[in-house]
């Protein structure tokens, strides 16, 4: 841990100001005055960040396409130890924390749940004293930054490098790598083996910018290490021998600086066309060769024997984007070191391990083997060679040529990178129960069958230093007032809060804090949106990625038959609600962009609507991401967790709003079902179909859609406003919703839970009368998140996969 006084940090504060800016502390604004703390932080940790551990462990390196690391600022203060010395310090010069920790933007390297679970497990990692690294991209540009234009949504560049560098990153342009695309290679006999020439290709420079990964009050600094794709300099040396010539004219000079440049420029390009494709897989491989050849360059230089390289090096791929570290590290192996094909097989699969994010087939990647050809024809030799030694393999195994087909690597004119990676890998597992079982029972059971030993479980996790001892500091205070601060490092200590549950000071004090954090968010809605929320009403949650399978549309459609009955009835018996929504739909998705329009008009009709009094408030929040939720989840009464059983790999926002003591409305889907087995039937509120049921309808049919509309008033009031006129300014949209769920039979169940969604709506609104039991609720389930921290999954990853047989 740091120490220094507020003295000390005062005067390398001024010192820093003076040099960077070269003004004095009263003219610099908020901008400069956070830059010039983030530098004063990096300064203090330098020391501990370069020195190398001497250490017999593993080194694990995590690639992803995706860290959504959220605001770093406070994080690292609280981390470091350093909070109150740093905000009394600047209290002294007239400065604000807390604006230098708002005046900080989140950087737009991630999307979704993908993003931020990569984030929680480095900061995990880091915590307990695990030596683990990120490789990442350096995008210029997130997903994109969402506007709401007359409901529909907007999307403009996340322009978020303003300022042209990031606070928290370091370059490292003396670590360069060159990535090789295109070009001809040729295989040539020598010495009785095949070796390798690559003849022609483009080069491009992979720039590496690091961002350092503080553990909690520990010595541990990992490293997230992201890559920009630049020209390469034309003086590089011999690495350029083979290369193709780009600078032979203005016109090819300004070609190939595109080409290079696109590479880091935005975070998933649009690939509904072939161009968007090949962006997207110049990107994915970008990151695995720049990755791979640093991991092995720096492993080098610690002089251990090459084929020593998976006791002392674990590398696990965060889904299927970064698949192609398999065959670049046997191109590595192979063409570099020298290795035969058998032990650079050996080193790749026991070095190499992979976490599946779905069972969704137009999730998990193909690339058309024409382009991978052209792209990257040393990599697709390398596949062709794994997948006919696999092949053969099965043949000799099994007589049945269509399971051999659909467990190839290479089918239909296609590259499966899902096969890839169960092939190439030791371990591959699942990131909740029920997830895993249908791996291995339904989505890969051929793979799981032929090799069940690799297949297993780890239920995701959230960095709770972040989801609760940040963004819920008076949360944390209660916890650790009850329990001590044990908790704050073994989670499973939360346990101990349960013997408080029928406690009403306790409980009162309990129900204090989320009023407080109801009144912020409304604070903050009302300044935002200019939309008053009532702090007393339920705080009702949907934040998330905006796809179907989650269902936003049975939330909006359950408001819809509220609004209804408050018009039929003026007396119904409700309490007042606000949800509230956040979420982001793919560009190219045009039904997930209809609901937003749907959602929006809705709220506008319903916000607007002096008949009801204020009973129903809807807002959806702009530009969802990890901010927003810090502010979000510890103001929520309800966790909307709907999405149709069996699709929902995992989730992690039920884990945060769990953590926060928010009662979870849910469906037994992914770690729902882990939720409820740890909060039992009398604190989680259930409904809809069971796995087995959306299977059967899967593989049997049965289920209309058209019979329910027609039998069920609630459903056909409801789904005919979307195309009758009650909801204004809906144009096409709600006709293309309507179809989904009537024409084209309703494919994620939205119409057959309703009913069920609805009765257990009004358990909600039972429940909620009884503050105390309520209150009680809340804290069984902050007393039982213990397990749902990244701390617990990280532990699980480190002994079974990237540390088994070593610690």
């Amino acid at each position: 841990m740091v120490t220094f006084n507020k003295k000390k940090f005062k005067q390398l504060f001024e010192n820093k100001m003076y040099s960077i800016y070269a003004q004095s502390i009263e003219e610099a604004n908020n901008e400069q005055l956070l830059t010039i703390l983030s530098s004063v932080i990096k300064d203090i940790i330098s020391k501990k960040w370069i020195e190398t551990r001497l250490s017999c462990e593993k080194e694990v390196y995590y690639f992803s396409i995706e860290f959504l690391m959220g605001r770093q600022l406070k994080s690292n203060l609280l981390n470091l130890d350093i909070q109150k010395t740093i905000k009394d310090g600047l209290q002294e010069m007239g400065i604000s924390l807390d604006d230098l920790i708002n005046a900080e933007g989140d950087p737009a390297l991630g999307n979704g749940g993908l993003g931020r679970l990569a984030a929680c497990f480095l900061d995990s990692m880091a915590s307990l004293n695990i030596s683990g690294h990120g490789y990442g991209l350096r995008y210029k540009y997130g997903l994109f930054e969402q506007k709401f234009v007359n409901g529909y949504q907007v999307e403009v560049p996340d322009n978020w490098l303003t300022q042209g560098s990031y606070i928290w990153e370091t370059v490292r342009p003396n670590k360069a790598i060159v990535v090789k695309f295109e070009g001809k290679v040729y295989l040539v006999e020598e010495n009785n083996k095949l070796k390798a020439y690559h003849k022609n290709y483009i080069p491009v420079m992979a720039i590496p910018y690091d961002i350092p990964i503080i553990g909690y009050q520990n010595e541990y600094i990992n490293t997230l290490r992201l890559f920009k794709s630049e020209v390469i300099n034309r003086d590089f040396g011999p690495l350029t021998s083979n290369a193709k010539n780009h600078f032979g004219s203005y016109e090819e000079a300004l070609k190939y600086k595109y080409y290079t440049e696109e590479i880091s420029q935005s975070l998933y390009p649009n690939d509904s066309n072939y161009a968007g494709k090949l962006l997207r897989l110049k990107q994915e491989y970008f990151l695995v060769s720049a990755g791979m050849q640093d991991i092995i360059r720096k492993y080098k230089k610690s002089k251990l024997n090459i084929l020593d390289l998976s006791k002392n090096i674990a590398i696990h791929i965060n889904d299927t984007h970064p698949t192609l570290c398999i065959p670049e590290l046997m191109r590595i192996l192979i063409d570099e070191e020298q290795l035969s094909w058998d032990e650079a097989w050996c080193i790749t699969k026991n070095t190499i391990s992979y976490t599946n994010h779905t069972i969704m087939a137009e999730a998990m990647e193909k690339w058309p083997i024409d382009m991978m050809k052209k792209l990257l024809p040393r990599i697709y030799m390398i596949i062709e060679e794994i997948n006919r030694r696999y092949v053969q393999n099965l043949n000799n195994k099994y007589n049945d040529h269509e399971k051999i087909k659909r467990m190839s690597i290479i089918n239909h004119e296609n590259i499966s990178m899902a096969n890839l990676c169960i092939v190439g890998s030791h371990s591959v597992n699942g990131v909740a129960a029920l997830h895993t079982d249908l791996l291995k029972k339904e989505v890969l059971n051929e793979f799981y069958d032929d090799e069940p030993e690799k297949f297993n479980n780890k239920t995701n996790g959230i960095a709770h230093r972040r989801w609760v001892m940040n963004c819920n500091e008076d949360l944390s205070d209660l916890i650790t007032d009850l329990i001590g601060d044990k908790w704050k490092k073994d989670t499973l200590q939360l346990k101990e809060l349960e013997k408080y549950k029928n406690n009403s000071q306790v409980l009162s004090k309990l129900n204090n804090i989320k009023y407080s954090n109801k009144k912020r968010l409304a604070d903050f809605i009302s300044k935002e949106y200019n939309i008053e929320i009532n702090p007393n009403s339920i705080y009702d949650v949907q934040i998330k990625r905006l796809h179907a399978y989650k269902r936003q549309l049975l939330n909006v459609l359950h408001i819809l038959h509220l609004y209804h009955e408050l018009l039929e009835n003026p007396n119904f018996d409700m309490e007042p609600r606000t949800f509230i929504f956040g979420a982001k739909a793919a560009p190219g998705y045009d039904l997930a962009k209809c609901i937003i329009k749907f959602i929006n008009s809705v709220a506008n009709k319903i916000n607007n609507d002096e008949k009801i009094e204020n009973k129903i408030k809807v807002v959806f929040v702009e530009n969802y991401g990890v901010s927003l939720a810090e502010i979000i989840i510890p103001a929520a009464d309800v966790s909307e967790q709907i999405s149709t059983t069996t699709k929902e790999a995992s989730g992690t926002s039920n884990m945060k709003f769990m953590m926060n003591g928010a009662i979870t409305l849910a469906t037994l889907d992914g770690a729902n079902v882990e939720i409820y087995e740890q909060v039992g039937d009398e604190n989680i509120i259930l409904f809809g179909l069971k796995a087995s049921q959306v299977l059967n309808y899967n593989k049997y049919g049965g289920y209309s859609a058209l019979d329910l509309y027609n039998s069920n008033r609630y459903i056909k009031r409801v789904v005919d406003d979307l195309i009758n006129g009650f909801i204004p300014n809906m144009g096409n949209e709600g006709r293309k919703i309507y179809d989904s769920l009537i024409t084209y039979n309703d494919e994620y169940f939205v119409l057959r839970d309703f009913e069920n969604y609805i009765e257990a709506q009004y358990k909600v609104n039972e429940l909620y009368k009884q503050k105390e039991k309520w209150n009680s609720i809340s804290l069984v389930n902050i007393a039982n998140s213990g397990m749902f921290s990244s701390d617990r999954t990280i532990s699980e990853y480190a002994k079974y996969i990237w540390f088994k047989g070593v610690r």
